[in-house]
């Protein structure tokens, strides 16, 4: 067999340490808790700031799942009608680092539910950060989650919330509340708000300023409506 050349040694070596390289696949998770007739922009706030962070080379160890509550459901439909698909559900008991909780207008069903109360508290064991929108608060507080923080929930509903969970302190006319680690934000528009501060939280002021010009909220609202709900 005849010797490479100089170019083909080259060549050989240049693809025997690519090869060799580690591994940049996603080794940490964000979760966001979807199903049907949950509120699209609980979800798609979380998912677009982390989705883009993700695309960073700080932030690209993590990847963001959509997780379901029905074993039987790839897919979810939105109130607004958006179709989702699902990446894992509860069931699959999936490892994360970040969970968000999203809301829907009807949520009895979902209170309810003893397996989605079983994930959320297996879940509050293991993740770093929980975070809630709009009255996915409701979610957590059924599961105890939020006995002895301080929270928020959907402009509106604090009085609710204080007054069927006595334990919480509950924030009005807040967009986001942060407290060791738990955020909750009044969800729709201020969805985008709570991200950021989680995303925040979880990399540097600096970085999540970065995705908030990248998905150009900076064209919307000051930085500072972003980082006033930052814990001093």
């Amino acid at each position: 067999m005849r010797s490479l050349g100089f170019i083909g040694k080259v060549s050989l070596l240049i693809v025997v340490a690519l090869y060799s390289l580690p591994s940049f696949a996603a080794d940490k998770r964000i979760g966001i808790l979807v199903y049907d007739k949950v509120l699209s922009s609980d979800v798609t706030a979380p998912a677009e700031v982390f989705g883009v962070a993700t695309r960073k080379s700080w932030f690209s160890e993590y990847e963001v799942l959509l997780i379901g509550v029905d074993p039987d459901k790839s897919v979810v439909t939105t109130e607004e009608g958006i179709r989702l698909t699902v990446d894992k559900t509860i069931y699959d008991a999936p490892k994360l680092d970040a969970l968000i909780v999203t809301s829907s207008y009807v949520m009895d069903s979902l209170f309810e539910n003893r397996d989605l109360t079983k994930f959320l508290k297996a879940q509050a064991k293991d993740v770093s950060w929980l975070a809630s929108n709009c009255s996915g608060a409701f979610l957590y507080a059924h599961a105890g989650l939020l006995d002895g923080y301080t929270a928020t929930t959907w402009a509106g509903g604090e009085k609710q919330l204080q007054r069927e969970f006595p334990k919480i302190n509950v924030i009005e006319d807040r967009n986001v509340v942060v407290d060791r680690n738990r955020v909750s934000s009044n969800g729709g528009i201020p969805s985008y708000q709570g991200a950021l501060v989680l995303l925040a939280l979880m990399s540097s002021e600096r970085k999540a300023k970065a995705v908030f010009e990248t998905i150009q909220l900076n064209r919307l609202i000051s930085w500072t409506d972003v980082t006033r709900y930052l814990p001093e």
